[in-house]
């Protein structure tokens, strides 16, 4: 990844927000959005305790002066236009409170991650945030039912995975939580799946692939195996390498290795 993906809290807090006109008056509104204060003097921003900043002049060197200066102070700083300036850009964004969807491309092209955005939104129900509102009510009920945290997420992978009884792309997913736990009877063994790779290319990995190495709980990989294909692996799974000669980690097991 070019980029480490993050949702920035900014409810009540100061933004410096630099500039006016068509650039700086859409950043304002976005920080407006996430609950920011905007803040239009630099130094009162500074001695304010902002973190976050927009530069955007029209004037290229006064960009790249206010930029120097802010990033001095400890800021991060975002140069409208000028990804060469920016320690982060602002992605195209879909809302569906509090399930928030971004998009980026790293500043190479707002208009494609736009596009992007605007097929995504076709494909989400207008109430998924119900449905996540509701799993966020109903945690302490869920780890009554599933104590265990891997027979947990096992469970909710099931159930919102495609054609799951929650699935995030049906609409009026909130309606049938209850039912979902009422019903849910998910006792799945530890179990251990091999995939074999056939290239070094994630692409060509199969959707039962693809779907065993995002939902294992543990990877145990021949040390050839691709460090893109191991991207596809949950970041929080544990990482083994083969010969494992030790006890098999519990939950869904993938064992990696080259054709």
């Amino acid at each position: 990844m070019h980029s480490l993906p993050l949702f920035h809290r900014l409810a009540g807090q100061p933004v410096i927000v630099l500039g006016e006109g068509d650039m700086a008056e859409p950043k304002r509104r976005l920080v407006e959005r996430a609950g920011g204060r905007v803040v239009r003097d630099m130094q009162e921003g500074i001695d304010e305790g902002a973190r976050l900043a927009f530069v955007a002049h029209d004037d290229a060197k006064m960009c790249e002066g206010d930029a120097i200066r802010l990033r001095c102070a400890g800021l991060l700083v975002n140069v409208v236009d000028r990804p060469d300036l920016c320690d982060f850009t602002t992605p195209s964004v879909l809302d569906r409170d509090p399930v928030l969807v971004a998009v980026s491309t790293g500043g190479a092209s707002a208009g494609l991650a736009k596009q992007l955005r605007l097929r995504l939104e076709k494909l989400l129900p207008a109430d998924l945030g119900a449905l996540a509102d509701k799993l966020f009510s109903m945690r302490e009920a869920i780890k009554a039912r599933f104590p265990d945290m891997a027979t947990r997420r096992r469970a909710l992978d099931e159930a919102l995975g495609e054609g799951g009884m929650l699935d995030p792309l049906a609409t009026e997913g909130e309606s049938r939580v209850q039912a979902w736990l009422d019903e849910a009877d998910y006792s799945e063994a530890d179990r251990t799946e091999i995939v074999t790779l056939s290239s070094d290319d994630p692409d060509d990995l199969t959707i039962r692939q693809a779907r065993l190495l995002g939902s294992a709980d543990a990877v145990i990989a021949d040390p050839a195996s691709p460090p893109a294909v191991l991207a596809r692996a949950r970041a929080d799974a544990q990482r083994l390498s083969l010969p494992h000669d030790g006890p098999m980690p519990k939950g869904l097991v993938v064992v990696l290795h080259r054709a």
